[in-house]
């Protein structure tokens, strides 16, 4: 993939864009960092070559002058909402951002749990941190908001929440996904600290949308179908095109919020303003890392494919609704594109015809794979009776990376004989065939004695970051062995089973 962004000149431009920020300030900033601050995947993948983590060098940048907040919504705890794209909670993933924060060196101040009624699976995570030594605070929701500003801003509205300690010029608020809580939390510490004598700011950084390339451009609309669920859509700031005569792209959600925005800053500090606009507020400079920006079209297009593809498997298992799937259907429709425009779906369908025809597939469900490889090979696997369609594919991609013949046996007919057995006569299952999860341990048991494993187990490192692309939604085995491998999955919305019940 051609790379598209340069990390160097941007974390050079965002540097200096949050260190100028804080200085208009009494050398105190708060900071709400929307999206991920770890593994921006979905960043990597419409900015080809963006470093996932690049934020966190920002912050071991700023590492003398900046410490972090961690801002989790109770109800996301309690709802045990999902971070897709590694399968875990939301307050799962905010243990592993601590844990990441440490190995960074970055401090971290607190954890605030956000619009906190009591919800026995927040005061179980609160307790769990506490218990280990971490700084918890509870924010309730705010009396009066969104309308009655006095009482926002008195001592039963910001005044009645916990103030959290900090010690740093910068306070980075961030959260594990969006309605976090980080706006509130940020301008509930503005409040407190202008309490204690502090003249602190407020100002935010988000990557998407980028406010300085058009409404229409393919990386915006990426960013309106990655958060088609919760209804986001990018709009021209009209704030700033009155206040300075210049076109800037912001979300609806600021844009809205803006006027009570700046009314709540400026009965917090007594005076008016500085900022004018929504766009005012940001310190965003991902749109002077793009060198490529043809690429980065190509790259945004065909996230949004797989978007599509995503909410349309959430809909076939009842996680989202139909409006969410039409949204991101018309921006493939406004940007004329099918989904099969990506070029691993056809692949894959052909597969699973040709297991259909041939008569091999699984309780009479025939399933097709592809991916494409570095060299843009496309490879395809389908399932059978002895394994799935993910873990055919996965055994014909690295045979061919390794330069192995499609012929040659990687797995000894003693080890998948061995683990048939092992399923069905010993563990009493009802299905024998190996999904990914086991085949790749099975790849590395076999790589013990064989030669030729070992090669092919080495090139599994190859497919990070591959196009892959299934018939049917995977396995719970299949979706966790693909994670693992690093691929950017889709499937069509499909069960991979007759079966109601899948463990």
């Amino acid at each position: 993939m051609t790379a598209a962004f340069d990390n160097e000149k941007y974390l050079a431009e965002q540097t200096a864009a949050i260190l100028d920020r804080v200085g208009k300030f009494g050398n105190k900033l708060y900071l709400e960092f929307g999206g991920k601050l770890m593994f921006d995947y979905h960043a990597a993948r419409v900015l080809p070559g963006y470093d996932p983590n690049v934020k966190m060098r920002l912050l071991q940048q700023l590492r003398g002058k900046a410490e972090v907040v961690l801002a989790i919504y109770a109800g996301d705890i309690e709802r045990k909402k999902l971070r897709a794209d590694f399968g875990i909670t939301y307050d799962a993933d905010a243990l592993r951002l601590m844990d990441d924060l440490k190995e960074w060196g970055i401090e971290i101040a607190g954890v605030v749990i956000t619009r906190f009624e009591q919800q026995p699976s927040a005061v179980q995570f609160r307790n769990r941190l506490e218990r280990r030594g971490v700084r918890v605070y509870t924010h309730r929701f705010t009396k009066g908001y969104p309308t009655d500003v006095d009482l926002i801003v008195s001592d039963e509205g910001y005044g009645a929440n916990e103030f959290i300690e900090t010690s740093r010029p910068i306070v980075v608020v961030t959260g594990p996904g969006p309605n976090s809580g980080k706006l509130a939390t940020c301008l509930s510490q503005v409040y407190h600290e202008h309490r204690r004598g502090v003249d602190a700011g407020y100002a935010k950084f988000e990557t998407f949308p980028i406010w300085n390339v058009p409404l229409k451009h393919p990386v915006n609309l990426a960013y309106e179908a990655a958060t088609a669920d919760i209804r986001d859509y990018n709009v021209i700031d009209s704030f700033h095109l009155e206040a300075y005569n210049e076109r800037t792209v912001n979300y609806n959600r600021d844009v809205d919020a803006f006027p009570l925005l700046r009314r709540i800053l400026e009965r917090i500090s007594g005076s008016t303003s500085t900022y004018r606009s929504p766009t005012d507020m940001g310190v965003n400079r991902a749109g002077f890392g793009v060198v490529d920006d043809q690429a980065v079209r190509e790259a945004a297009v065909q996230e949004i494919i797989r978007r599509f593809f995503r909410y349309s498997c959430e809909y076939a298992m009842g996680l989202a609704d139909k409006e969410t799937v039409q949204r991101v259907a018309l921006l493939l429709e406004e940007l004329n594109v099918q989904p099969a425009s990506r070029r691993v779906v056809e692949p894959a369908r052909r597969a699973a015809a040709e297991a259909e025809a041939h008569g091999k597939g699984i309780d009479g469900v025939y399933c097709g794979a592809a991916a494409e490889l570095p060299d843009g090979t496309i490879m395809t696997g389908k399932n059978s009776p002895l394994m799935h369609a993910s873990s055919a594919l996965v055994l014909n991609a690295v045979k061919h990376l390794s330069g192995l013949p499609d012929s040659m046996h990687l797995l000894p007919p003693a080890i998948t004989s061995s683990l048939t057995h092992f399923k069905k006569d010993v563990l009493r299952g009802t299905v024998v065939s190996l999904d990914l999860e086991e085949t790749l341990i099975a790849l590395s048991i076999s790589a013990a004695v064989n030669p030729a494993a070992q090669v092919a187990v080495e090139k599994l490192k190859d497919l990070r970051g591959c196009e892959v692309h299934l018939t049917h939604m995977p396995t719970p085995g299949d979706e966790a062995g693909l994670r693992k491998l690093g691929v950017n999955l889709t499937s069509d919305p499909d069960f991979a089973t007759k079966r109601l019940f899948v463990s």
